[in-house]
């Protein structure tokens, strides 16, 4: 699933080996959301890492990412389960490189935009209530 979000650099962290074939680095974008931002971590893996190094902290970015969930089961046999957002493009934001899609020109993309067609929602006949008139209240 891809999304794009804009929003401001917070946060950089430093590249992290996690295995002999891993590394990732995680950052943090502060996206507008009415009166209260949310703080939002995102993290590039491999050799996207260094993409961040165009950036600084206070930059106004463009992420478009993919969310990913995993299930994982403790040696006891708990389950948990584990979201995130892996970062594959980082670009300023009020680029143009998505105006075609979004019909933009220079205006900055928007917060939150899926990127999948949202359908209007038709009530089932037994979404609308009980169908027989009784007096009772509840």
């Amino acid at each position: 699933m891809a999304i794009d979000v804009t929003g401001k650099l917070h946060l950089i962290f430093d590249t992290k080996k996690v295995s002999d074939r891993f590394t990732k680095r995680e950052f943090v974008v502060e996206i507008a959301d009415g009166k209260y931002p949310q703080m939002v971590l995102f993290q590039l893996t491999g050799d996207r890492c260094n993409v961040l190094d165009r950036f600084s902290v206070g930059d106004a970015i463009r992420v478009s990412f993919d969310l990913r969930g995993r299930e994982w089961r403790s040696p006891t046999g708990e389950v948990k389960y584990f979201n995130s957002l892996d970062a594959w493009r980082l670009e300023p934001a009020g680029t143009n490189t998505s105006a075609g899609r979004r019909g933009g020109g220079d205006r900055e993309a928007p917060a939150f935009e899926p990127s999948f067609p949202v359908a209007e929602y038709e009530p089932r006949p037994t979404d609308l209530g009980p169908t027989r008139d009784d007096d009772i209240p509840f």
